[in-house]
C-alpha cells in the first residue's frame, strides 16, 4: 500500500519535499518548452521564410498536438508504465527533440518529438502531488498554485535565455538552451525520487479501476463540459505565444532610448513574471475569503478569470482603435497585468480541481482530460491566428475579447446551474 511522502513530518518550505522536485522538475520542463514557443512563430518567418498565415497553423497544430498526446500518454502511464517511468521517458523524448530543433532539416520531426514525449511527461507529473499529503492534510487545496509558480518560472526564464541567444545569436543556440534546460528537469527528478510517491502495484490499480464505473462516468460528463469552455478560452488565451507576439514585433514602439529597444521575446516574460507577483497575493485574499466563508466555488473563479481576458483584449482593442502610430510598450505591460490576473483564476484553478476530483487509480488520465482543453483550445487559436492577416489589429482583438468572454458565460452559466459536485 502506497503512503502519502506529505505523511513524514520532514518539509521542506512548509511543504512536502516532494513537492519542490516536481516544482523544479516542471520549472526546468516549462523552461525548455516556452523557450521554443517563444522562438517557434520568429523561427518560422524569419529563418524558414513560411507565410505567417501558414505559421500560425502550424503553430496551432504543433501547440495542439502537445496537449493531444497526453490522453494516450496518461492511459500508459495509469495501465502500464507507472508515473515514474513515464516521466523520465517523456523527458528524455523531449530533449532528444529540442536539440534535433537546432537543425533545419529535422525542424518538422523535432516538433513531432517534443509533442510525443510531452505526452508521457505531462500528465504523469502533476498526478504525483495528491500523494504527497495526507487526505485531511489543508496544505493540499493549495498545493497546485505553488505548483504553477514553478510552471510559470520556467517560462519566465525562457523568453531571457533562450530567446535572447536565438534573437541575439542564432536561432539554434536558443533551442540548444531550451533542450540543457529539459535534460536540467530530468537530472533533478532522477536524483530526488526518493521523496516522490511510490506507484500503486498494477493489480492494484486495475482493482481500483473497475469500482464504481457508474459515479465515474457522471464524473467525466460533468468535467466534460467545463473542459468544453475552457477550450473556447484557450482560442483567446493562447493568441499571447502567436498574434499577440507579432502585434509586439511590429505594432509596439518598444525603444527605451533612441540606440535602445526592449527585444520582441522579452514580452513574453512578463506574464510569468506577474505570476509570481500576483499568485501570493491572490492566495491571500482568497484565504481571507475562506475564513469568512465567502471564497468563490472554482467554476465561480474561473468565470471570472475568463471575464478578466476578455477585458485585456478589449484594452488591446481600445488602444489600436483611438492610438495613432505603434503603441506605447507600457500598454502591452498593462494588457499582461490584466491578462495574467484572469489566468490565476482559471488555469491553476482548472488543473487542482480535475487532479481533486480524479477517482483512484485514474489520476494521470483525469490530468490528461484537463490537458484536453488546451489541445482543442490551441488548434483554435491557430486557426483564429489565421484572421490577424485578414482584419484589422483592433477588430481581431475585439474578437478574441468576444470569445474569451462567451467561455466566461458558459462557465458562469455551469455555476449557476449548482454542479455541487465540481464545486
Amino acid at each position: 500500500m502506497t503512503v502519502a511522502v506529505g505523511a513524514a513530518p520532514k518539509s521542506w518550505f512548509g511543504q512536502p519535499p516532494g513537492l519542490t522536485i516536481l516544482f523544479l522538475t516542471e520549472m526546468w520542463e516549462k523552461f525548455s518548452f516556452y523557450g521554443m514557443r517563444a522562438l517557434l512563430v520568429y523561427y518560422m518567418t524569419k529563418q524558414l521564410l513560411i507565410a505567417q498565415g501558414d505559421a500560425s497553423l502550424i503553430y496551432g497544430f504543433y501547440t495542439a498536438f502537445v496537449y493531444l498526446t497526453p490522453i494516450a500518454g496518461g492511459i500508459v502511464s495509469d495501465r502500464w508504465l507507472g508515473r515514474r517511468r513515464s516521466v523520465i521517458i517523456g523527458a528524455s523524448v523531449m530533449a532528444a527533440g529540442h536539440f534535433m530543433m537546432t537543425f533545419e532539416p529535422l525542424f518538422y520531426a523535432a516538433l513531432a518529438s517534443i509533442a510525443l514525449g510531452n505526452g508521457l511527461f505531462l500528465p504523469s507529473l502533476p498526478s504525483q502531488i495528491g500523494a504527497l499529503y495526507a487526505p485531511e492534510d489543508p496544505r493540499r487545496v493549495r498545493s497546485y498554485n505553488i505548483y504553477y509558480v514553478g510552471v510559470n518560472l520556467g517560462g519566465f526564464l525562457a523568453p531571457l535565455v533562450c530567446g535572447t541567444l536565438g534573437e541575439l545569436y542564432g536561432w539554434h543556440y536558443g533551442f540548444a538552451a531550451a533542450g540543457i534546460g529539459m535534460l536540467s528537469g530530468l537530472a533533478i527528478y532522477v536524483a530526488g525520487g526518493r521523496h516522490l510517491p511510490a506507484d500503486l502495484p498494477r493489480a492494484q490499480q486495475a482493482a481500483v479501476s473497475t469500482a464504481a464505473q457508474t459515479d465515474r462516468w457522471r464524473l467525466f460528463l460533468l468535467l466534460g463540459a467545463i473542459v468544453c469552455a475552457v477550450i473556447v478560452f484557450r482560442g483567446a488565451y493562447e493568441q499571447v505565444g502567436n498574434t499577440v507576439a507579432l502585434w509586439a514585433d511590429r505594432g509596439v514602439d518598444r525603444a527605451i532610448e533612441p540606440d535602445l529597444s526592449i527585444p520582441m521575446t522579452w514580452f513574453q516574460s512578463l506574464n510569468p513574471l506577474l505570476v509570481f507577483a500576483l499568485t501570493p497575493l491572490l492566495l491571500a485574499w482568497w484565504s481571507r475569503l475562506a475564513l469568512r466563508g465567502r471564497e468563490p466555488a472554482p467554476l465561480r473563479k474561473m468565470a471570472l478569470g475568463a471575464g478578466g481576458v476578455a477585458v485585456s483584449y478589449l484594452m488591446l482593442a481600445l488602444v489600436t482603435i483611438f492610438g495613432t502610430g505603434p503603441a506605447s510598450w507600457l500598454w502591452l505591460v498593462a494588457f499582461f497585468v490584466v491578462l495574467t490576473a484572469g489566468e490565476l483564476f482559471i488555469l491553476p484553478v482548472g488543473l487542482g480541481l480535475f487532479a481533486r476530483l480524479a477517482p483512484a487509480g485514474m489520476a494521470a488520465t483525469t490530468i490528461a482530460a484537463w490537458f484536453l482543453a488546451a489541445f482543442a483550445g490551441n488548434l483554435l487559436a491557430g486557426a483564429l491566428g489565421t484572421l490577424w492577416s485578414r482584419l484589422s489589429a483592433s477588430l481581431f482583438f475585439i474578437v478574441m475579447a468576444a470569445v474569451a468572454a462567451l467561455s466566461g458565460l458558459a462557465l458562469l452559466t455551469l455555476s449557476m446551474r449548482r454542479l455541487r459536485a465540481l464545486d
